[in-house]
């Protein structure tokens, strides 16, 4: 029951993590008004909360082998508290992209930390686990755009805050509740981040090249989603409304993948998902019209954000308790600095006058050429499984 209860307030604490780094992409047309910016920077406002994501992962991998998984969990949130108050301060763009930084690299804390830790408190059911705090993960991306919304009548700065203090409460009863849980000691034996990450680097490789490129095009896709769709038509209110669908979308998904991912081989499915996520793209450029735009806004929130519980059940599923949190979090920081520069790439290539037809185009194309390089390499037996 214990364990339960920490699961609840890590599904708590992993919400605020996650709408700290989403609540960005719904204000990017108000960071270009309000502080006169073109869409590079804007998108480097959201790259630095994803580089920030990824900058302590490595450090928090190596906190991993000297300290308690616990501890590094309830620190996240102690960062996220303080940095999401300093960027709703924030008076220049500087300051909001050192505030965006800080409150990323708290959700990398908290993720290279809490998945191995959930993974062996419930070791029997590691997809279940992930897909379910992956839910709560993204009811916070479901959650963002009317939080920015409701904060607009008054100021966009009160989305900030009240990730500030949200993060607060939970972090304490996190605390509380951590107190009187047993921890498992499956994770005693990892002592050295670079000999877990030696000795597992099959694994790692694999997982990043399942994954790597399609979530770099997922970055650089949501965060200019609801822009795109201004461009194709739609008042700001539907265009805020296809990205909630986005999310909302993807809260079943993990559900669903998590189940899947104990059950189906792990390879093939996320190959699957990547060559789906890829046709997804497409149709969201080929269809015109509010309700085939909010289809295929479904569909690609659905597909999507089923990788992310299949990923990491399958990372954490193959890797051994001796080297279960030093080489996941060599992966977690490798995956994030891989995706991290999606949205700025994509800011580029806008400004630079191409259309977003065009650049999601491409995109889908080279998640084509990905699956088929990477499927004839499962076929002839070069992926670990």
């Amino acid at each position: 029951m214990s364990r339960r209860r920490l699961f609840g307030s890590l599904c708590g604490l992993v919400f605020f993590l996650n709408l700290a780094r989403i609540v960005f992409a719904p204000l990017l047309d108000v960071f270009i008004a309000e502080f006169g910016i073109g869409e590079a920077t804007a998108g480097l406002i959201v790259t630095l909360a994803w580089v920030g994501s990824a900058s302590l992962r490595l450090p928090a991998g190596w906190l991993l082998t000297k300290v308690p998984r616990h501890y590094l969990v309830i620190i996240s949130g102690t960062i996220l508290a303080l940095s999401a108050a300093g960027a709703g301060a924030a008076v220049t763009v500087r300051q909001l992209m050192i505030g965006a930084f800080f409150m990323g690299t708290a959700s990398g804390v908290y993720f290279v930390s809490a998945n191995p830790l959930l993974s062996e408190l419930f070791p029997d059911r590691v997809g279940r686990v992930m897909g379910i705090h992956g839910a709560a993960n993204q009811v916070a991306a479901v959650a963002a755009a009317p939080l920015v919304a409701v904060s607009l009548w008054v100021d966009w700065r009160f989305a900030l805050w009240a990730i500030a203090v949200g993060t607060a409460v939970v972090t304490v009863a996190t605390v509380i509740v951590a107190r009187g849980t047993e921890m498992p000691a499956a994770g005693e034996n990892d002592r050295s981040l670079l000999a877990g990450a030696r000795s597992e680097w099959r694994i790692i490789l694999a997982a990043l090249g399942l994954a790597g490129v399609a979530v770099f095009v997922w970055q650089g896709v949501f965060n200019f989603y609801e822009l795109y769709m201004q461009s194709r038509g739609l008042s700001p209110n539907e265009a805020s409304t296809m990205l909630t669908i986005v999310f909302a979308a993807g809260v079943p998904a993990f559900f669903i993948a998590g189940e899947l991912a104990d059950d189906l081989p792990s390879v093939p499915l996320l190959l699957g998902i990547v060559a789906s996520f890829a046709g997804c793209l497409l149709f969201v450029v080929a269809f015109d019209g509010l309700v085939a735009l909010a289809i295929s806004s479904a569909l690609i929130g659905f597909v999507i954000h089923a990788l992310f519980p299949a990923t990491d059940a399958y990372i954490l599923t193959a890797l051994p308790d001796s080297a279960r949190g030093s080489a996941y979090a060599v992966f977690s920081s490798a995956w994030m600095l891989s995706q991290s520069g999606g949205s700025s790439v994509v800011g580029e290539l806008i400004e630079r006058g191409f259309a977003y037809g065009t650049v999601f185009t491409a995109a889908a194309l080279v998640l084509i050429v990905t699956v088929i390089v990477l499927g004839g390499l499962e076929r002839a037996g070069r992926l670990p499984a």
